[in-house]
């Protein structure tokens, strides 16, 4: 990763007694698609307007390309803002719309046609610069919206939920969509999302925010299977989480691992994966996909909890099966449907054992 192109330097906006940015410093480097990802209300649009010009930070700094941003206005930033309501003229053309910020800034007309025709051609919407916002889809509108951002040739592309207001096929759609641009402009993306999945499977690297404040910033596959606490492991995906104290550290030449006492899981050895080691009470955390639902206990050195079958959700590639555990609480187990016959092995109120590999859990402070 080349070096920073945005940086937060302990970033603080307050409105009234909230803070809705709280000390928040962090750096997205040059050609990253960068996401910040979080519940409603967690700072996280606050942050993206902080950086766009739209806010001015009560405290810290925001600095592009190493300038120090205070003071400047946001149509002189090099940026580009996608809104989440696409913001498109309704009585101007595609054309016009695209064309509106070259228009606005003395840019001579040839210049801005044939720069308006490169965007529309790179969101692949080069034959329709003469229909008007309402003759479009949903999709196309967010298309505009896009050109209107890129014409100006940013260095980085602020995006806030852009596909939220997309079906779900769409949306599925603009995110492959929003990669490809990506790699044509090779500029800086910055998007905004609450959902994980867009975060997922677009970003680089993700900055998951809860209450104004950086929880973990990490590449997806990073956050996924080594949250940083409770809070990210909870929102990034599902998983089950069991209380514990720690008991002790060994060390037999495969790694380290922390011996956990647990009232649900009993003594268990997990690995700490070159993390710290927390002393005070923890949580395990295993992901329903890696869990093996049986209908009879079997001794294969797997940890195990039996229960009876509460619900099944069907999801099409997965079933997601719930266990009432004998000793009280749930647990979620996450099954692929990898053949048109198959399906669940336990009906709803039979028993069945849910198993895991000690390795696959993580360990959390809290």
């Amino acid at each position: 990763m080349a070096g920073p192109l945005i940086e937060a330097v302990g970033v603080v906006k307050r409105f009234g007694r909230l803070a809705a940015v709280d000390r928040v410093s962090l750096s997205i480097g040059e050609g990253e698609f960068f996401a910040l990802l979080g519940p409603s209300g967690c700072g996280k649009t606050t942050l993206l307007r902080l950086i766009a010009g739209f806010e001015a930070p009560d405290e810290g700094a925001i600095r592009i390309d190493g300038q120090d941003m205070t003071g400047v206005e946001p149509q002189d930033r090099p940026v580009g803002m996608v809104f989440q309501s696409y913001a498109l003229f309704p009585h101007m053309s595609v054309a016009r719309n695209v064309g509106y910020g070259l228009r606005v800034t003395g840019v001579a007309p040839p210049e801005i046609e044939r720069r308006v025709a490169e965007a529309l051609d790179l969101v692949r919407l080069g034959d329709l610069g003469a229909r008007m916002p309402a003759q479009l889809s949903g999709g196309q509108r967010q298309r505009v919206a896009l050109a209107r951002a890129l014409v100006k040739r940013p260095r980085v592309l602020l995006l806030d939920e852009p596909l939220s207001a997309l079906d779900a096929k769409l949306r599925e759609q603009m995110r492959q969509e929003l990669v490809r641009l990506r790699q044509s402009v090779g500029i800086t993306f910055l998007i905004v999302t609450h959902d994980q999945s867009e975060a997922l499977s677009m970003a680089d690297r993700i900055a998951v925010m809860d209450e104004g404040r950086v929880c973990q910033v990490a590449a997806p596959a990073e956050l996924y299977e080594h949250p940083a606490d409770r809070f990210v492991a909870a929102f990034i995906g599902r998983i089950n989480l069991f209380a514990g104290h720690p008991a002790g550290v060994i060390d037999d030449g495969a790694g380290r691992r922390l011996i956990v006492d647990s009232a649900a899981l009993g003594q268990v050895a997990v690995p700490v994966n070159g993390r710290g080691v927390p002393t005070g009470a923890v949580s395990l955390g295993v992901r329903p996909e890696k869990l093996r639902l049986d209908r009879a206990p079997s001794e294969d050195g797997r940890i195990r909890l039996g229960g009876r079958v509460a619900e099944i959700a069907y999801f099409g590639e997965t079933s997601q099966v719930v266990l009432d555990l004998d000793g009280g609480g749930t647990v979620s187990v996450a099954l692929s449907n990898a053949t048109r016959a198959g399906g669940p092995p336990a009906a709803p109120g039979e028993a069945a054992w849910a198993s895991w590999e000690a390795r696959d859990m993580v360990v959390m402070e809290g």
